[in-house]
């Protein structure tokens, strides 16, 4: 064969290889890792005990014993512990007065701790990053935070930044999604991601009930992430994104307003929960539902719930009159990793999955030691997985949270290797869960469950 034939049709042949051999190359460099992450815990001094929480409902001066008495009883049915941690303004008495000051050093403090960890354990150094997603929802400032950040650790010039506000506790995923999107068109990246909130300048001290809920639930905490699509670190990674899902209902004026900051009629400004939100949040989770279903679960699943959804249209069988079908999320899924908005949305989901109370052990355990840490509560739930060994190679991990907007966010992650290392809970662990759940506000402020409704104070209960 002459040259000039050797030409002809080698060269396309050897073009067509080099393409394919680009895809496959491109394809194993768009995966998303996740290397480590450092969940963070306040010091011991800022923790929320039972007698503590009294003090700080009797300093707001707005409130009536109806108020006191709501309020209360909030924290009682809440599923919050006592080991819970508050911005240091609170402990100061200055929660009815932050000061710019406190929300910035409450994330600095977070910052220097979770991010510090995290680059140590895992001998990367700040210049080795180049990308950082920053979500802090309700505080903004000029620099941004994640210019701070940058600032602190002297990171690269030419790092790519984002800086997300205002996405609520569903932000953790929205960060993801973020860095996944760049992992699809950059080789060899490596992103931190940082995630919290911050409460000192957001602290409700009106009396306007829908609004004061928010002081019940929420509390410091954060967590710093570091992911990467480097095949030179897979080895060393965790966990790999499978599947990731969002849905946001902000068309809905019902969804919508559910979850909103706004002012009172005192000009307070406060996170108002409205009565309809648990209708927003069953409406976002079963579109999400819909839609990450069939790319997670097996078709034997899908199937047998198709059958089942028709014979109950038409009446067939052992269906009719009976309950609604439910699928089975537990085919595809070996765990559940649970935003932990509260007792009622992790009650809801449970019912709406039909999962068991092995299943939401991790969310009530979470909301127990460390309370509604917003978009960074995820990663608690999942350092309590790690830290009781439920973790192991192969298994499926499906993340579900909700936010503001109104909006509900999925992912499902692929566990690479056995863990066991328990993170930010391999302190107290032993202790959970616990033969019996203490409800030490129930012990404190049961007299607020008189059968008769009745607002009884006790002698010892002093109102201001």
């Amino acid at each position: 064969m002459d040259l000039i034939s050797i030409l002809f049709y080698g060269l396309p042949l050897f073009y067509l290889l080099y393409l394919i051999w680009k895809i496959i190359d491109r394809k194993r460099h768009q995966n998303c890792y996740i290397l480590d992450y450092e969940c963070h815990k306040p010091t011991d001094d800022r923790m929320l005990s039972t007698k503590f929480s009294g003090e700080i409902i009797r300093r707001n001066k707005h409130l009536g014993l109806h108020e006191y008495k709501f309020l209360l009883k909030a924290i009682v049915s809440s599923g919050i512990g006592e080991q819970t941690y508050a911005p240091q303004m609170v402990f100061d008495g200055r929660e009815a007065c932050p000061t710019y000051e406190d929300g910035i050093l409450e994330m600095e403090e977070f910052f220097q701790d979770s991010i510090d960890k995290v680059l140590k354990r895992n001998k990367i150094s700040p210049s080795e990053i180049d990308v950082l997603v920053v979500n802090i929802s309700m505080l903004a400032c000029l620099p941004s935070l994640a210019a701070r950040i940058i600032n602190y650790y002297k990171m690269r010039e030419d790092i790519k930044v984002y800086n997300i506000t205002g996405m609520g506790c569903s932000a953790s995923l929205i960060s993801i999604n973020a860095i996944q999107s760049v992992f699809k068109n950059e080789k060899n990246k490596v992103a931190l991601m940082v995630t919290s909130e911050s409460l000192s300048p957001n602290w409700y001290t009106g009396n306007d009930r829908s609004m004061i809920l928010a002081n019940c639930l929420f509390r410091s905490g954060g967590c710093a992430i570091l992911l990467t699509n480097k095949l030179s670190l897979k080895n060393k990674a965790m966990f790999k994104l499978k599947q990731l899902v969002r849905v946001h209902h902000g068309a809905n004026d019902e969804s919508y307003d559910s979850c909103v900051q706004r002012e009172d009629n005192q000009g307070n400004i406060g996170f108002h929960l409205d009565k309809k939100l648990p209708k927003a949040a069953t409406r976002a989770l079963v579109d999400n539902l819909k839609q990450i279903a069939p790319l997670i679960l097996p078709i034997r699943e899908l199937l047998r719930y198709a059958i089942a959804i028709f014979m109950k249209k038409m009446n067939w069988g052992s269906t009719k009159g009976g309950p609604k079908p439910m699928i089975n999320f537990k085919t595809g899924v070996d765990h559940i990793c649970l935003h932990t908005g509260g007792k009622a949305v992790i009650d809801g989901v449970g019912a709406n999955l039909n999962l068991s109370e092995y299943d939401l052990e991790p969310a009530r355990m979470t909301l127990h030691r460390f309370g509604n840490t917003s978009a960074s509560s995820l990663w608690y739930v999942l350092g309590y997985m790690e830290a009781k060994k439920r973790l192991k190679k192969g298994d499926k991990v499906l993340m579900l949270s909700f936010g503001a907007g109104f909006k509900c966010n999925s992912c499902l992650w692929e566990v690479l290797r056995d863990l066991d290392n328990g993170n930010v809970w391999k302190d107290c662990i032993d202790n959970y869960p616990p033969n019996t759940l203490v409800n030490p506000f129930l012990e404190k402020f049961g007299w607020l469950h008189d059968e008769d409704d009745t607002f009884t104070i006790p002698d010892d209960y002093v109102i201001p």
